[in-house]
Order: C-alpha cells, then structure tokens, then sequence
C-alpha cells in the first residue's frame, strides 16, 4: 500500500488542529514547529485543504487555520483526498494494466485491499484521534507543557 508522506502530513496537521481546537486559529508556523513538518510543505497542503473546505482561513495578527466544521464530521479519508492522495494497494493503480497491458492474478485481491482500507479511512474522524491523544495525555496543555520545558532547558543549559 501506499500513502506518501503528503497524506500521513495532511493528517498529522489536522489532528494537531484539531487538538489545538478551542485555542482559536492556529497558524501553520506552530503546527511546523510541533510536528516537525517543513512550513512550506503546510502551506502547500492547507491551501488544497481549505479549497476542498475542510479548514478555514484569517489573516492577520491572531489569524491561522481552524476546522471549517467539527472535527467529528471529518474523516481521515477525506483528509488524505483532499490534498490528491490515493490510497491504492494496487501495483497498476486500478488500471488493470498491472501484468503487460492486462489483470495480474492478484489484482482482484489487491483491489479489495484498497477498498478495506478506504472503508476503514473512511470510519474513522478527527474527534476519535482527538480522543485517543487525550488518553495518552497528549493533550493540548501537554503538548504545550512540553514545547515550554524544551524553550527553557536550551536557554538554560551553557553551549559547548
């Protein structure tokens, strides 16, 4: 199967806004430095994100990104759609064209494989991934906790 790092970013960054919810709009300069994705590799995904309207833009002091609905009402499927991701196990892309121009003998399998996945994509939504972060006390004042305790170790430790 794959999934490039453009759908599993996508992802990442939704669920980071997603937890970072009730904060207001979060700019995608704080999702790159929590989630170590390059900022213009956001740019690049919340731009197709917010065509598809799966986010919502302001600009300005106190501007960012924040979901265009409930984090319950999008799905991890839609998420890697939006930004042009497929999710295919299929060597030949659902072409048929897998063994010299016809079906290879497992392309039947293959093509369920792709449908077990996108149904299983398809079930599951940001505010379920919003809750399992929570169980593992990776919340939003964790999360934040954790960037202050970084900030102050490297101002406090002397540079070799």
């Amino acid at each position: 199967m794959r999934l490039t790092t453009k759908g599993r970013y996508a992802v990442t960054a939704m669920l980071d806004l997603a937890l970072h919810y009730e904060q207001g709009a979060v700019s995608l300069s704080d999702i790159s430095a929590r989630q170590g994705i390059s900022l213009s590799y956001l740019e690049q995904l919340f731009s197709k994100m917010r065509r598809r309207g799966l986010v919502n833009s302001s600009r300005g002091p106190g501007g960012g990104y924040r979901l265009s609905r409930s984090a319950s009402d999008i799905f991890v499927a839609e998420v890697i759609a939006s930004v042009d991701e497929k999710v295919d196990a299929r060597k030949c892309e659902g072409k048929g064209n897998c063994n010299n121009e016809t079906k290879c003998l497992t392309h039947d399998l293959w093509c369920d494989l792709s449908d077990q996945i996108y149904n299983f994509l398809s079930q599951i939504d940001l505010q379920q991934l919003v809750n399992r972060e929570q169980a593992r006390g990776r919340s939003c004042s964790t999360t934040t906790n954790q960037l202050l305790r970084q900030e102050i170790l490297s101002q406090s430790l002397p540079s070799l």
